[in-house]
């Protein structure tokens, strides 16, 4: 049996960088209830929201701690992350993915994804259907014409059977059968949450199937650096090591080109502000309503940071390593405050970004870029780092 190494997801974060001894002393409580921890002052979302029965499976909130007192939560309705809490420059535990705190608030917004966890195919397929072996493979039209994260139910809104291993360990599990959503295949599939004490939340994705498929999972946190509810992203600065990406027509498929970044309002070469140049007239920025483009990495290892986002505010650095050739810079264009998430708060236009480490979009349809085919005896694994420091 050999291996296909293909995408993956790791979040790493850092040792506590303020207020060591306060970390270490952390409380062991889980989210049973709405509570606070004493010494880290995070807030959790009570465990009763994500009590449900779904598909005639039970979900549940899950968290995972370290010893420096860092926390992440987790539910395995859509293998979603639910939050996460990291000490920003004032040695505050700060939040910084945006989430719900029940599951209809995951439920009804089902389309926005946040945090969850994407396939069989992440990002979009052209007109919904694909040629695999000589044989068409149609598949349902949820963002017209085309196919997103996966079709009309998409691993975003499955439950996952669920076994916690330790405090800093889950692991979940997926069936995704023959032929659901139009995919061939019965793929097998695992994702692993681990928050390590090095101060890292890695996510591993694992699959395995027994008929020639596609697939191309990711992550689809939305980060705000200066914590949920702290306004826009537009002043995070942002320096990403790609210095081409793939342009799109109006319905966001990519035209098959790889573009230079250079001249352009795409260009992150170097570090810049995101909203510095997201109103500039380009119609590249028009198609996407904002940034929404999948930009083609530089040459890169896992040892090697391809994109550094900083809270103006907080002062929180995350840092991104992968073995993924793209990534997908979403800047919240269609968030619009409809939706009212955990604490409260609203996710008003742009309040949060997206960067899905994956394999290009509508690859099943372009021969020219990385395949995202997997065939029966290889297995599928991914990997990615989201690493966060005090700048």
């Amino acid at each position: 049996m050999k291996f296909v190494f293909k995408d993956s997801l790791i979040i790493i974060l850092p040792a506590c960088i303020l207020s060591l001894t306060a970390c270490n002393q952390s409380s062991n409580k889980s989210a049973n209830s709405n509570m606070t921890d004493t010494t880290t002052q995070i807030t959790f979302p009570s465990s009763t929201g994500f009590e449900k029965k779904l598909d005639g499976k039970e979900t549940h909130l899950y968290t995972l701690k370290n010893k420096n007192g860092l926390h992440a939560a987790i539910t395995n309705y859509g293998a979603h992350l639910v939050g996460l809490w990291i000490p920003d420059k004032a040695g505050k535990f700060t939040d910084v993915v945006i989430g719900f705190d029940n599951i209809d608030g995951y439920k009804k917004a089902a389309s926005a994804y946040y945090g969850a966890t994407i396939g069989r195919y992440g990002n979009r397929i052209a007109n919904g259907h694909f040629v695999l072996d000589g044989r068409r493979y149609d598949l349902f039209i949820n963002n017209k014409p085309n196919t997103l994260h996966g079709g009309k139910k998409g691993f975003n809104d499955v439950v996952w059977d669920a076994k916690q291993i330790n405090d800093h360990t889950i692991e979940l599990k997926y069936l995704s059968k023959d032929m659901e959503e139009g995919f061939p295949g019965n793929l097998d599939c695992k994702v692993t949450y681990e928050l390590t004490d090095d101060n890292a939340l890695k996510i591993s994705y694992e699959a395995t199937t027994d008929k020639n498929t596609v697939v191309n999972l990711t992550n689809h946190a939305y980060y705000n650096l200066n914590g949920i509810g702290s306004g826009t992203i537009l002043n995070h600065t942002m320096e990403l090591k790609a210095g081409n990406y793939t342009p799109v027509d109006p319905t966001s498929i990519p035209t098959g080109k790889i573009a230079p970044v250079a001249g352009t309002p795409f260009d992150f070469t170097q570090p810049a502000t995101i909203g510095s140049r997201i109103n500039t007239a380009d119609e590249q920025l028009d198609n996407g309503k904002g940034y929404d483009h999948n930009y083609v990495l530089d040459k890169h290892d896992i040892n090697t940071p391809i994109c550094t986002v900083t809270g103006d505010k907080s002062g929180v650095k995350m840092e991104i390593f992968t073995t993924e050739p793209g990534i997908q810079f979403y800047s919240g264009n269609f968030m619009n405050g409809t939706n009212t998430m955990l604490g409260g708060r609203k996710d008003e236009h742009r309040t949060g970004l997206a960067l899905e480490t994956q394999h290009y979009p509508d690859s099943p349809n372009k021969p020219q870029f990385p395949s995202t085919e997997l065939k029966p005896g290889e297995i599928y694994k991914t990997q990615t780092i989201y690493k966060f420091s005090i700048k």
